[in-house]
């Protein structure tokens, strides 16, 4: 979509770089923000994206590239959701609409996209310990250059960020956080501090006694000028600057984060500065589109919709999502035992949990972008009795890792891990795909791992996980599964039991877990193959397995990880622990990041898609039939 000089006559002049913004006068960056919104409310609209977070952001941004002088001063964004305005502005407008498309652009700030996209984001918190290590290598270099991380109320809920937070304050280098206050991440913000900025900065006396005091000194300049510098003073008595400056910062605000005026000017003064500066802003998510300022939660990430209504187009549905299905179990399970808690590190939403959270108030609890507690909360749960659920996605447990390892599982906890987004995700790209939980969670004692091939199964898994002694996670794809009939009776599944669900007479097994089940059978149609849904990551059900290869003459293996330490290599392990020489294909994601696109076009890219697995196995099977050494046979 092409900036019109006709439509965005301002937006067009700048868009190219930054430096072209600089040359703008001040006078008309209010019209830019303008332009600039309504381009974003236009584009966004025919694909779809994140969305409120880039409205809130858009003076921010523009003040931003208009003061420092990027990308030779370094920004540094958070998470990367409220980064648009920031494409824009770094000759990508042009092509917004291609964002989160195949070849198109990157959901997040990538480095490789852009020299304006100063550090890789995806993950949330990240972006004030980044920073501080540009300013250090600035400093050790004796670089004159500015660094800023900006960084939402959300994320600062976040340990990293604190841990940051306490080494900048210590090294006393200059580096400058911008806290952008919206009230949001993407759900409702949770948390003490977040609780005490919103209920501080919102109390009646202070904004009556702010504003009142700007209108009886408008016509006294430079009673205006002391009683600014005195505010700042003031504020340290009742505001969050104590905090912050007790932790080495200098603290600044809060100000209007929508208003040039008064943000320029103080950017301005701060590029100046030495040492850490904390410059609280007060921004409005969805700012500038009434339905998203009205439900920034519902337009934190919108498909397409029609921006004169406000109307956001459904896709069509074959039936209801594995976020659905969890969601449904749980509440059915939390009616049935009240010992059942549920825990989210700041994605109800996403993962399913908004209905549950109305039902069962008091066994809901969402820690906030907090996934190494979360964990370690659930761990203490389950020592008193309780039986926590952590709704997590693939890739967000990656962060608390440790936490599994040395909280959970090393004390046999019964912790049940609901999976959500597990495999290739599509949109969001390679920090969001969940590439890796079957190798980092089956190399851990204790733990039972579960696939489901269809949505009855996950809901099946999901309450065996609850009838377990220790912890189990239950991992399952983003979307729609394949439409099978959900039974409401709950059944335990056996633990380490696979499911032989064709029978074949060719002398090919193909072992397969999770949504892959279903390019298995049509591998086992084509090839006349065994197919076997092995459901167990860990344990393995080394006793079929075992039994099946013996008397097959090859075994192919579908997994949707990555095919390093996957489910495949427990299968090979196995094999070569027993000395059985059978040829054996793993087929998984490989060994290098995929990026976005559509979850299917992601598939394909790592050859997993049902056309890509029948053409691997076509290819492989036609190889070792036109030999003479595929019997299975003992080793040594």
């Amino acid at each position: 979509m092409t900036i019109s000089t006709d439509t965005y006559p301002t937006l067009a002049a700048v868009a190219r770089s930054p430096a072209d913004l600089r040359g703008l006068p001040q006078a008309s960056l209010g019209a830019l923000a303008d332009e600039l919104r309504a381009y974003l409310i236009q584009t966004v609209a025919t694909r779809g994206g994140h969305f409120a977070a880039g409205l809130g952001t858009v003076e921010l941004t523009i003040a931003l590239h208009y003061v420092f002088d990027t990308p030779r001063d370094r920004l540094v964004w958070d998470v990367g959701h409220q980064a648009y305005p920031h494409k824009v502005l770094t000759g990508r407008g042009d092509r917004l609409a291609t964002i989160k498309q195949k070849d198109g652009l990157a959901p997040f700030p990538t480095r490789a996209e852009s020299e304006y996209d100063t550090f890789g984001v995806g993950h949330s918190s990240t972006s004030i310990s980044a920073a501080l290590g540009m300013a250090v290598a600035a400093a050790h270099a004796h670089e004159q250059r500015s660094v800023v991380a900006v960084i939402g109320d959300g994320a600062l809920t976040a340990g990293l960020a604190w841990e940051a937070m306490l080494n900048a304050g210590a090294s006393k280098a200059s580096l400058i956080v911008i806290l952008n206050d919206n009230d949001m991440s993407i759900s409702e913000n949770v948390g003490a501090l977040s609780h005490y900025l919103a209920r501080v900065l919102s109390s009646r006396t202070y904004a009556r006694v702010r504003e009142g005091g700007k209108r009886i000194l408008q016509q006294m300049p430079t009673m205006r000028e002391l009683a600014r510098r005195s505010e700042e003073h003031l504020k340290g008595m009742v505001l969050p600057s104590t905090l912050f400056e007790e932790l080495g910062f200098t603290y600044h605000g809060p100000i209007d984060g929508h208003d040039l005026k008064e943000l320029v000017p103080m950017l301005r003064n701060l590029r100046g500065r030495t040492g850490p500066q904390f410059l609280h802003i007060d921004t409005r998510k969805g700012k500038g589109y009434a339905p998203a300022e009205a439900d920034p939660i519902k337009w934190h990430g919108p498909g397409p919709f029609d921006p004169a209504s406000g109307t956001i187009f459904k896709e069509a549905s074959s039936g209801p999502g594995y976020s659905q299905v969890f969601g449904a179990w749980l509440c059915d399970m939390a009616a049935r035992d009240p010992r059942i808690i549920a825990i989210t590190p700041a994605m109800r939403e996403g993962s399913g949990l908004v209905e549950y959270s109305k039902r069962f108030p008091d066994r809901y609890y969402d820690v906030a972008i907090a996934e190494q507690h979360a964990v370690t909360f659930a761990a203490g749960l389950a020592c008193e009795g309780l039986k926590p659920v952590v709704a997590i996605y693939s890739t967000f447990l990656q962060r608390a890792y440790d936490q599994l390892i040395h909280d959970v599982a090393l004390q046999n906890l019964p912790v049940v891990f609901a999976l959500d987004r597990a495999g290739l995700v599509g949109g969001d790209g390679a920090t969001h795909q969940g590439s890796f939980d079957f190798s980092f969670l089956r190399c851990i004692p204790n733990m039972v791992v579960m696939a489901p091939a269809d949505e009855n199964e996950c809901r099946q898994m999901l309450y065996t996980a609850t009838t377990l002694p220790g912890p189990a996670a239950v991992r399952y794809p983003r979307g729609a599964g394949p439409g099978a009939k959900i039974v409401a009776e709950m059944t335990a599944l056996p633990v380490g039991r696979a499911e032989v669900r064709r029978e074949g007479r060719s002398g090919l097994l193909v072992l397969a877990w999770g949504a892959l089940v279903q390019a298995a059978q049509a591998i086992g149609d084509r090839f006349d193959a065994t197919v076997v849904n092995m459901r167990y990551v860990k344990p393995l059900d080394e006793a079929l397995v075992l039994q099946l290869a013996a008397r097959h003459r090859a075994v192919l293996t579908l997994e949707e990880n990555v095919v390093a330490g996957g489910a495949g290599s427990a299968v090979t392990e196995l094999l070569a622990a027993e000395q059985l020489a059978v040829p054996l294909l793993s087929l998984g994601i490989p060994d290098r990041f995929i990026e976005h696109g559509s979850r299917e076009e992601c598939l394909a890219l790592a050859g997993l898609d049902t056309p890509g697995l029948l053409a691997a196995a076509d290819h492989w099977w036609t190889a070792l039939t036109a030999g003479t050494a595929l019997a299975p046979c003992r080793m040594g």
